[in-house]
């Protein structure tokens, strides 16, 4: 684990530029914190320290992603709004799935959640997606003075009809976190969703044209492009129309390969309204879509949903680097982003440096909450907003 510390501190502290705003002092200290669990060969507290090292800037690109080098409970949390939800958990506790998390050995959810807050990274609604990996996993709930010891862990659950549960669970009996908790947290109650495509569609005639556009990660760069192109076709056929579009649960990917449906969108109809359902799992190029989209559109977009999972100045780019030792994960960061005040500087890209436009803040136009893989909750928005019937989602790769 000291060559995984050593890895950090020669390549990630030097190289990503959030680190600038941190004190040398203060850095050194969570070094040596980080050694000194290292050197007693505990492996929780060496990569609890490393979160709170790279949580410091508050960047929510640069953090340690600890999902493949531990163990947690069978049990797969997320935050649905403000709530702690049970998204999934193993067969013999499939009854306490959809209830919310009250407290665990007593103490109730929203303590544990401020006590959690200096290991994790980013802005108050990044930590809520990143966070509740926290609440099953049992080292952590060790450090935070949850549990002790090798004593069985109660889970205090509340169903939606308001009933009381709780679930005993002992704390060796864990799996991968990885098969729980996905490295790039999408909110979805199958923790293993990828994107079978890239956009699924509806057209309702003249009451508008839903986009659902599910991630904007493409290894093969072949699929998006074509999803966009289709999207960008369907979007200028209909220059009136109105248009709901969905990034919900999408956590980034290539914002440049998207202009060609922002360009379509921006060439409407001046009249053309245009809804776009946003969530805290929300993340990087679906977050810039979004600022690109309002600055050119203004106040014809209409923003629904809840406060995105990053603000608008961040650092991001970089890359991952997988901790031979511990089996966790890094990510760093490389480039400045200031979508809110236009601004660059010398480390980012020019490819995206020439798109940053200042958006100032977003402030959404109505709040609306529902899990993106919730296809009844979309339906029933879709028929109160754009007055019609039930919906079926055509899929396109």
């Amino acid at each position: 684990m000291i060559q995984d510390l050593e890895q950090i501190v020669t390549t990630v502290l030097p190289t990503d530029p959030s680190f600038r705003s941190i004190g040398r002092e203060e850095l050194e200290r969570h070094v040596n914190q980080a050694r000194q669990s290292a050197l007693a060969n505990s492996k929780d507290e060496f990569l609890l320290s490393l979160m709170r090292l790279l949580a410091l800037p508050g960047n929510g690109h640069t953090r340690l992603i600890p999902n493949d080098a531990i163990s947690v409970l069978p049990l797969r949390f997320a935050t649905i709004g403000t709530t702690v939800r049970l998204l999934d958990a193993a067969p013999g506790l499939s009854e306490a799935v959809g209830g919310d998390l009250i407290s665990i050995n007593g103490v109730p959810t929203g303590d544990i959640e401020v006590a959690a807050e200096k290991f994790l990274a980013g802005t108050r609604q990044r930590k809520r997606v990143i966070g509740p990996i926290l609440f099953a996993w049992p080292g952590a709930l060790r450090h935070l003075r949850v549990s002790s010891g090798d004593d069985a862990i109660e889970y205090r659950m509340q169903s939606e009809a308001g009933q009381i549960r709780d679930i005993l669970l002992d704390p060796k009996n864990g799996v991968p976190g990885s098969t729980v908790y996905p490295r790039s947290e999408h909110g979805r109650a199958d923790a293993s969703w990828t994107p079978q495509c890239f956009l699924k569609f509806k057209d309702f005639g003249q009451a508008g044209l839903l986009l659902v556009l599910p991630s904007f990660f493409d290894p093969g760069e072949a699929a998006l492009p074509s999803a966009v192109s289709k999207a960008a076709e369907l979007v200028r056929s209909r220059p009136d129309t109105p248009l709901i579009i969905d990034v919900r649960g999408n956590t980034g990917g290539d914002f440049i390969r998207t202009m060609p449906l922002i360009d379509a969108i921006s060439e409407g109809a001046k009249g053309r309204r245009v809804g776009l359902l946003i969530d805290k799992f929300t993340f990087s190029a679906a977050i810039v879509f979004t600022a690109i989209l309002k600055h050119r559109l203004g106040e014809r977009l209409v923003l629904i949903g809840e406060e995105m999972g990053d603000g608008l100045t961040f650092f991001a780019e970089g890359g991952t680097i997988d901790l031979s030792s511990s089996g966790a994960a890094v990510r760093y960061s490389t480039a400045f982003h200031d979508w809110a005040g236009g601004r660059t500087d010398e480390t980012t890209p020019v490819e995206i440096a020439e798109r940053i436009v200042p958006i100032g803040t977003l402030e959404l136009d109505r709040v609306w909450v529902a899990p993106s893989d919730d296809t009844e909750a979309l339906k029933q928005f879709c028929s109160e907003v754009l007055g019609s019937g039930p919906i079926d989602l055509v899929e396109r790769a």
